[in-house]
């Protein structure tokens, strides 16, 4: 199981706003700023991380949800923050029967997805 996780984005300021809004419906909120970029977290500690820097070439990263209507409001806050659709919210057989996502891509081509595991 991962602790944390930390991405460096081409633009701090912008890729900031974007998971500020992206996530807050995942329950995440910006938590701590410092010399090691901005912390967003969903409980007591931040787990996500992004530092200005290089953006590595391909990335993809996936957000727990606890239910469908939440992956559904990550998708279009994440549009509305200016994400790009990369897979819009719906069933994924492929993986497993519940598999219940939305991707997309975020200022720095990043591949962002919420996922619910759970039956509808």
């Amino acid at each position: 199981m991962l602790d944390h996780i930390g991405i460096r984005v081409a633009d701090y300021e912008r890729s900031k706003k974007f998971y500020a809004a992206a996530l807050a419906p995942l329950g995440y909120q910006l938590f701590m700023e410092g010399s090691s970029g901005a912390g967003f977290r969903k409980e007591m500690i931040p787990d996500f991380w992004v530092k200005q820097g290089v953006a590595a070439p391909s990335a993809h990263v996936a957000f727990a949800s606890a239910d469908r209507a939440t992956v559904d409001a990550f998708y279009k806050a994440a549009l509305t923050a200016g994400g790009r659709d990369n897979g819009p919210p719906g069933l994924r057989p492929q993986y497993h029967p519940n598999y219940y996502g939305a991707f997309v891509l975020d200022p720095d081509g990043y591949n962002i997805e919420a996922v619910c595991h759970r039956p509808g």
